[in-house]
């Protein structure tokens, strides 16, 4: 793509670049992302643990080249995006630096034959390590593509499967190849790992990369680090047509999968998916079954954890903060993701007219799952169902179905909560469903998971909890988080709770929605209550619910499942 199809736009913060808005092709795109700098930091700290030569393919925002450089690597930027790195910056900032090497050779053979020169003579004998940018990719992906393939020397394949068979599934912490993605919880993995003093590998994929560049990519991550296995997060990084299954099989090494959403919307569009080298582990004790069922021979129940490092306690201060609330509730409202999500099933008129009910009688149900409750309950739904055609699109209105529920669910517990002025944290779509009631209640737009959640759960002296309606007996994300920073939690019962926390004694629990303005007002009058509530809740994290424990739980599956 020529420099002037692209359109950069620098996001200054406190006098520096944190992002670039680039429009191409009539799409707005973000150099960054959701995550800001964050997920280069954690990036670059990940390439200094590995040491060898960073090959960065796309400089991005530069945050993890400057970490590579303030480390004493030698780096290789390959990056040919004059429009982006004049709006960043960064190739300014790198020309003159000796042990940086910027290639930007129209030919990717001459960028590879300058960049395997450059790393001979500033690190001999240290491997090639290619991070290709999630975005920047998409810009010219013929030219990283190639970029890729050809850095993986020749000897890689040999070398990529002699290694995996020398090296059986460790007694002692494995080596891990984690495959990124913008999924929040991979942070807190990838932190664990180093935490616990497993070294943990960084390899970016996704779907714009062409299947031998992919290829290339992988067996060059494993001839290198030598892992003792892959871990994901709810398969991502995972190709839909097998092409990484089935090269992990042929270098003998096992794939952990960690799903902390549904899996069964997830893995149906995978082919094949079930495999004897494959781990699943389900947040939801409940998709057991069904997941045995349909053939993958190794499940497990791992439930979410709390980042105890980043969620601490906050000193309680008595000074005005538009923070503080007597109670609070943080969440989406689901409007615009269910409407997504309906749009993209594009349903028969059938199937639009019953959405509504179809919502209402599945969140009253036992069913997991919207077409296990057609089944059951609305049977003349099902040819209307199966004429959608595609598994994406029935995926798409199964989830579509769930949201909403989950949006019905949330509006009447906050409408019953309206009585004590909630402060609701989340998207606008709030507005249309709160504004009408006629009470006040105040709004807060959503906050930064990691830099303001943690300050924000402490100023509450009541966080509440309505838990997704997809998740009937599980617990979501904040039923670890809001005890990990010693605050009060109210949530609602689910079947899986009592081996987690002691319901009443760390956590608090309703019910039923009309349960809420008797238990609200009961622990709002009772502070020392809420204290002690919150105190146990937060021992109990501390003791059982942190990542690195869920880690060692993992690592000691995958070392029972294929130990040596």
């Amino acid at each position: 793509m020529a420099a002037a199809d692209i359109v950069a736009t620098p996001v200054v913060a406190d006098g520096r670049v944190v992002d670039v808005r680039l429009e191409t092709g009539g799409k707005v795109l973000s150099l960054a992302g959701r995550a800001g700098t964050a997920a280069e930091e954690r990036l670059g700290a990940a390439r200094v643990a590995d040491g060898g030569v960073p090959v960065f393919l796309g400089a991005g925002l530069g945050v993890a080249v400057a970490a590579c450089r303030r480390a004493g690597l030698p780096v290789v930027v390959a990056d040919r995006d004059t429009v982006v790195s004049d709006a960043t910056g960064v190739r300014a900032a790198c020309a003159a630096d000796p042990g940086l090497l910027w290639a930007d050779d129209a030919d990717p053979a001459e960028a590879v034959s300058r960049i395997r020169a450059f790393a001979a003579a500033k690190a001999p004998g240290e491997p090639l390590y290619p991070v290709l940018h999630p975005v920047q990719r998409r810009l010219d992906p013929a030219w990283y593509a190639a970029l890729a393939a050809l850095l993986a020397p020749p000897a890689a394949v040999a070398a990529a499967s002699a290694a995996s068979r020398r090296r059986p599934f460790p007694k002692a912490l494995p080596r891990v190849l984690c495959l990124t993605s913008r999924f929040f919880l991979l942070g807190e993995v990838v932190r664990a790992c180093e935490r616990l003093g497993a070294p943990c590998h960084y390899l970016e994929t996704g779907d714009e990369l062409d299947k031998d560049a992919f290829v290339a990519m992988v067996r060059t991550a494993v001839s290198g680090f030598r892992p003792d296995c892959v871990l994901t997060v709810n398969h991502l990084g995972v190709d839909r047509e097998g092409v990484l299954l089935g090269l992990l099989h042929e270098l003998h090494l096992p794939l952990a999968s960690w799903f902390v959403d549904s899996p069964e919307l997830t893995l149906p569009l995978y082919r094949p998916a079930a495999n004897e080298a494959t781990v699943l582990f389900t947040w939801d004790r409940d998709s057991m079954p069904p997941l045995v069922a349909a053939g993958f021979p190794h499940v497990h129940y791992l439930p979410l954890a709390a980042d105890e490092t980043r969620f601490t306690p906050r000193v309680r201060c008595d000074e005005p903060h538009p923070w503080r609330a007597r109670i609070s509730f943080v969440g989406n409202s689901m409007w615009r993701k269910t409407a997504m999500r309906l749009a993209a099933a594009r349903p028969s008129r059938l199937l639009f007219d019953v959405f509504a009910s179809l919502a209402e009688s599945f969140a009253a149900s036992p069913c997991r799952l919207v077409r296990e409750h057609m089944e059951r309950s609305r049977p003349e739904l099902l040819p209307a169902y199966a004429a959608l055609g595609s598994t994406e699109r029935q995926l798409a209105y199964e989830t579509a179905v769930i949201w909403e529920a989950t949006r019905r669910y949330r509006q009447e517990c906050l409408t019953r909560l309206l009585p004590f002025t909630p402060l609701v944290v989340g998207d606008p779509g709030w507005r249309d469903s709160l504004d009408g009631e006629g009470r006040d209640w105040r709004y807060v737009p959503e906050l930064a998971y990691y830099d303001q959640l943690p300050e924000f759960y402490p100023l509450s002296d009541i966080n509440f909890n309505a838990t997704s309606r997809q998740m009937k007996g599980a617990v979501n994300q904040r039923v670890f988080d809001v005890p990990s920073c010693r605050a009060f939690l109210l949530t609602d019962a689910r079947a899986q709770m009592d081996s987690l926390f002691e319901p009443g004694r760390e956590v608090a629990v309703y019910d039923d929605p009309a349960q809420l303005p008797e238990l609200v007002a009961r622990y709002l009058a009772d502070a020392p209550v809420r204290e002690a509530i919150a105190r146990a809740g937060h021992r109990r994290v501390l003791a059982e619910h942190t990542y690195p424990m869920r880690l060692t739980q993992l690592f000691d599956v995958m070392r029972e499942t294929f130990g040596g």
